[in-house]
């Protein structure tokens, strides 16, 4: 009889806040993550203070002065905005190496 589902991750010292270590996760867990609110980063990302968040109720000027609210039906109106030391960009595209990590932490 099996017990743990393999998509479980098992506790231990290098993943476990409790046992001394960092919880880190999927890509397709720290999309869900920010889903809920929270902010992510990479573990290998280099530059200091940089993570990504969901962007929601995003909005333009164009070029006749008019604010517009792209709202879709299909797709909504959210976007991933990496925030770094040279501003936020909104759009971010993860890189593969990104989409493929298992390092992906919270941010504090």
């Amino acid at each position: 009889m099996k017990l743990l589902s393999d998509e479980w991750i098992v506790a231990d010292e290098k993943n476990c806040p409790v046992l001394g270590g960092e919880t880190t996760f999927s890509f397709g867990d720290a999309i869900k993550y920010m889903k809920r609110g929270l902010k992510v980063k990479r573990k290998g990302w280099n530059g200091k203070n940089q993570y990504i968040e969901l962007a929601t109720n995003i909005r333009y000027i164009n070029p006749d002065g008019d604010i517009v609210n792209p709202e879709h039906e299909a797709i909504g109106n959210g976007a991933i905005a990496f925030v770094g030391t040279s501003g936020v960009q909104i759009g971010w595209l993860a890189s593969q190496s990104d989409m493929l990590a298992e390092d992906w932490v919270f941010v504090e």
